[in-house]
């Protein structure tokens, strides 16, 4: 596979120091805000690449994806290569834009996640993206990759378990009424890799459209339950059948979160 020589440059942009730095304050501010609680990451291998898959919740500035970005931090040392992906627009977001590269983020694509996997990092995706991302909020406890099995693939090109990251609360730190996808495809926005449009309710602008400007999240709790590892070959054998290798992740996953949402009793309080 042809390799861009800037991505091994965009792997660099993460900083230990700055994570060392500002880690304690920022796990410290996720714990009051979000109540977060991340568990399960003995499950996650020690060493080596290996693909962490989640389920998406919580608009662009997505804080499942930060608070669990803090708590793997804490756990394994600044020093361990963790990388998330992330859509372009949130990489261009002010101020949380450059903060999650200092973290590791990078732009999401198969070429970044295979340097990064090549690299022996510990890599993030959301299957889901936009589409589960902004998810109308009833819909909270519902995992929806929208049939996507790119993750599958190259869990099984490169080699690397998969483990999978279950969150809940996420979709209770801002209120989605609709994804707007009909919007978008008017507006001609699908053509820029934008599926939806949501209409959602936020601090403190009230209802808004789009994802694009900076808001408070909702101090909902967050739950996250890191599941053991699943070896693609192993559990299906040399030419893993995608459509069987999807149903089985996603099965399991649905189970975990229904799980993580029978324990929560109220909406945002958890």
């Amino acid at each position: 596979m042809a390799r861009d020589d800037a991505l091994p440059d965009l792997l660099d942009d993460r900083d230990p120091d700055y994570i060392r730095d500002t880690l304690p304050a920022a796990w410290l501010l996720a714990t009051l805000w979000h109540r977060a609680e991340v568990r399960g990451l003995e499950n996650i291998p020690e060493r080596g690449p290996v693909l962490l898959v989640g389920n998406h919740s919580g608009g662009n500035t997505s804080p499942d994806s930060i608070c669990f970005t803090l708590a793997f931090t804490s756990y394994f040392g600044v020093e361990r290569r963790f990388h998330q992906l992330a859509h372009k627009l949130v990489m261009a977001s002010p101020g949380i834009g450059s903060f999650l590269q200092k973290y590791g983020t990078i732009e999401a694509s198969h070429p970044n996640a295979e340097v990064a996997l090549h690299a022996g990092a510990a890599v993030l995706v959301y299957p889901g993206g936009d589409w589960e991302v902004h998810r109308p909020s009833w819909q909270s406890s519902r995992v929806d990759f929208a049939g996507r099995t790119g993750f599958l693939k190259l869990a099984i090109r490169t080699g690397v378990p998969i483990v999978p990251v279950v969150s809940i609360g996420g979709q209770e730190t801002l209120f989605v009424l609709t994804r707007g996808e009909a919007l978008s495809r008017a507006l001609g926005l699908d053509r820029l890799r934008l599926k939806v449009l949501p209409v959602s309710l936020v601090i403190p602008w009230g209802i808004t459209l789009g994802d694009f400007i900076p808001r408070l999240p909702f101090p909902a709790k967050l739950t996250t339950q890191v599941l053991p590892p699943i070896d693609l070959r192993e559990k299906f054998g040399d030419d893993p059948h995608l459509d069987d290798a999807y149903d089985y992740v996603t099965s399991t996953m649905q189970s975990t979160l229904d799980a993580l949402a029978a324990e929560r009793r109220f909406p945002v309080l958890g």
